[in-house]
């Protein structure tokens, strides 16, 4: 296949466990894959290294020249944010506002700086997926921080499909909303847990390279839940009260 004609992906957080199967499967299927990061995936065609900021604005800035110097007038094909993290916490710990910050800076921030990449580099039908969470559909009393930051994610994402919003035409944007997802520092802090109703990341991968080329896309705005219950996940679309 020609350089030219080569599937082209972005995965934010491509270093993360989740990222770096994604950049481990797009590759697989010969895509040319760019990784966003704090550090380097080697397996990824390229990278672009972010760098830590207190400030949002000055960590989009960067961010987003370098992706637009890299790409010039390419166009990809997705843009795959995977970034995140987790910390608990209720509303009266020590750790709230550090551990809001936390989420917010993981969640939000490269949710945000995602959308805006794929207004000014996402082909005309191309796919953004965002990463939410299934528990964040309600309240999260033990994990405020956590709760507060993937809601807002759905939000984004569900602000994304409708109309000019600025994503390309015929372009899609979804979120997941996985309940545990099975990575190596969830099964170090959780031995004992059920790994059987967790999500595996080969899975969540795979379905990515579907809705990419363009097998069985849920709609754009959708919020889909992914469910594992011994070792075979649903994924479904969230219904809201007085939708069809």
């Amino acid at each position: 296949m020609a350089a030219a004609e080569a599937h082209r992906i972005i995965i934010y957080g491509g270093k993360g466990a989740l990222g770096s199967k994604c950049v481990e499967y797009f590759k697989s299927k010969s895509w040319w894959v760019a990784c966003i990061d704090m550090v380097a995936n080697e397996q990824a065609n390229v990278n672009v290294l972010v760098k830590m900021s207190e400030a949002f604005t000055e960590q989009a800035d960067q961010v987003t020249a370098d992706v637009s110097q890299l790409l010039g007038e390419n166009k990809v094909d997705a843009i795959l944010c995977v970034a995140g993290g987790w910390a608990g916490g209720s509303a009266k710990a020590k750790s709230l506002y550090k551990n809001s910050d936390l989420m917010w800076k993981q969640s939000v921030w490269t949710s945000v700086i995602s959308s805006h990449l794929a207004t000014k580099h996402l082909k005309d039908g191309g796919l953004l997926t965002l990463a939410g969470a299934k528990a964040s559909l309600a309240g999260t009393p033990g994990m405020i921080g956590y709760g507060m930051a993937k809601a807002a994610v759905h939000q984004l994402c569900q602000s994304l499909a409708g109309e000019n919003s600025g994503l390309p035409p015929g372009s899609a944007a979804i979120a997941i909303l996985p309940v545990i997802l099975d990575t190596p520092m969830n099964r170090k802090s959780m031995p004992d847990a059920d790994f059987g109703s967790w999500t595996p990341l080969d899975f969540v991968a795979e379905t990515f390279y579907n809705w990419t080329t363009g097998v069985e896309r849920p709609a754009s705005g959708s919020l889909m839940e992914m469910v594992t219950t011994g070792g075979k996940t649903e994924t479904t679309p969230v219904q809201f009260q007085g939708s069809s």
